[in-house]
């Protein structure tokens, strides 16, 4: 499985998005299933509100598998606060958090994300960085 931040969700469907053709190259190269999140999802849908249809086209998008989204149960939700409690000084958002929370729950390293800046600095309990897809980014 690879964890799918927001950035690369709101590109894909965002075809003015100056990231949009880069994150559809990289969707077609993935043989591995997505997984996200509630609050990543929250995001996407806020920063896509500028049309229903696109909206929509990320709602089938979800219904039709392309990304499961996984519960946040209570532990997952300690474990957000713990970790925005740790990462406060960037600070940590709760999308963020509940990335590295669920992939600390599932043992996922991968994560497909725009935000290289933070996902680089943000370690899992065993101290282990995330694998960033793409692997060389020169974006947020």
């Amino acid at each position: 499985m690879i964890l799918i931040d927001t950035g690369p969700i709101v590109a894909l469907f965002d075809k003015d998005d100056r990231y949009h053709s880069v994150c559809v190259e990289i969707l077609k190269e993935i043989r591995e299933p997505l997984v996200s999140t509630w609050p990543v999802l929250t995001e996407c849908f806020f920063l896509l509100n500028f049309s229903w249809e696109v909206q929509d086209r990320l709602w089938l998008f979800i219904r039709r598998g392309g990304i499961e989204i996984y519960p946040m149960e209570k532990e997952l939700l300690i474990r957000c606060h713990e970790l925005m409690k740790q990462y406060q000084d960037l600070p940590m958002d709760l999308a963020d958090a509940s990335l590295v929370a669920l992939a600390d729950f599932l043992r996922i390293f991968k994560i497909f994300t725009l935000d290289h800046k933070d996902f680089s600095i943000y370690r899992l309990k065993q101290k282990r960085r995330f694998t960033l897809i793409p692997s060389h980014f020169k974006g947020e």
